[in-house]
């Protein structure tokens, strides 16, 4: 079995401590370290795939790998001493190379296979697939227009902008900086709204947030209170946690939503507002979910890991 992540991943932490638990083999591996700390020998020909891929401490078959937990690995990396354009021509074959193999194993079950997950981050096409799936979503605008972001917020606000992707971004000192999900004056709506696609999003006003944890045909609701804004992720100090039965008609639309995309795990986020209705924000493909207490996790950990030891068997249940 492989874990593909990078080294600083509470949640790959806790399903291969889970997973040792249970004396299954784990080989775990971060594509980042190739190819300094990573050897692949694969041959392919009519029979099919074979060959391995060694770590610094561990030995894969690879076509004895019957599962893969694809979690959050670090981008491909070029060998030091390179040249400018050398090490981005080895970045490119490493990531077709050797991230095509990883995504190639011919008797691996995926949770979830990277070219899902990718499919899956761009928030536009999980607007529409939710859309079609049944869930209430916001009214949603994606724009680089000023003109259309401000009449659209004068019509639906208040309005929230949301980034499309957690992308690294730094000021003059270095310093990293994340674009939180904020409220929208729509006097502060200015031309820079014209330097690329922006999400604006007519705002729930909500008394509590869901994070919803899916895997397999198991759906775990977890209940957030507490937050003082609109951002839960900025105040995890403040934030309690409850484990509630999932709505059937919720449940049935998430399983919709991960088979359009193909996907076995998804981490879905809701607002649920003063009536009790509960709106759609987002579904992150390879969420987190470790740093729920810990009675919440081991349910999600065990889930994740039956799926993984069982390479999906028991999907069918």
């Amino acid at each position: 079995m492989l874990v593909v992540s990078r080294l600083d991943d509470a949640t790959a932490d806790t399903v291969t401590e889970e997973l040792n638990r249970r004396r299954v083999p784990v080989v775990r591996l971060d594509p980042g370290d190739f190819p300094t700390d990573i050897t692949v020998a694969a041959r392919l020909d009519s029979g099919g795939l074979s060959g391995n891929m060694r770590t610094a401490t561990r030995n894969a078959t690879l076509d004895h790998v019957r599962s893969v937990y694809w979690r959050r690995p670090r981008p491909y990396t070029a060998p030091p001493g390179l040249d400018d354009q050398a090490a981005r021509w080895c970045v490119e074959e490493a990531r077709y190379g050797l991230g095509g193999l990883l995504a190639a194993l011919p008797a691996a079950h995926y949770v979830n296979h990277p070219w899902r997950n990718r499919n899956a981050e761009y928030k536009p096409a999980q607007l529409s697939t939710a859309a079609t799936c049944g869930f209430d979503i916001p009214s949603t605008l994606l724009t680089n227009s000023v003109d259309a972001a401000r009449e659209f917020a004068h019509e639906h606000g208040p309005v929230i902008y949301k980034p499309f992707r957690n992308t690294d971004y730094q000021d003059p000192s270095g310093r990293a900086l994340t674009v939180w999900v904020e409220e929208v004056d729509p006097d502060d709506l200015t031309a820079g709204v014209t330097h690329t696609t922006h999400l604006f999003q007519k705002r729930v006003n909500a008394v509590a947030d869901l994070r919803v944890i899916a895997v397999g045909r198991d759906v775990f609701t977890v209940r957030i209170d507490g937050s003082p804004g609109l951002d839960w992720r900025r105040h995890y100090d403040s934030l309690s946690y409850s484990l509630t039965d999932t709505p059937p008609y919720l449940a049935k639309s998430i399983h919709q939503y991960l088979d359009a995309f193909g996907l076995v795990f998804g981490a879905f986020d809701f607002g649920v507002d003063r009536d009790g209705r509960i709106w759609w924000y987002e579904c992150n493909p390879n969420g987190q979910f470790a740093w729920f207490p810990e009675p919440i996790t081991a349910r999600i950990v065990s889930a994740v890991a039956d799926q993984l030891q069982h390479a999906g068997e028991h999907l069918a249940r």
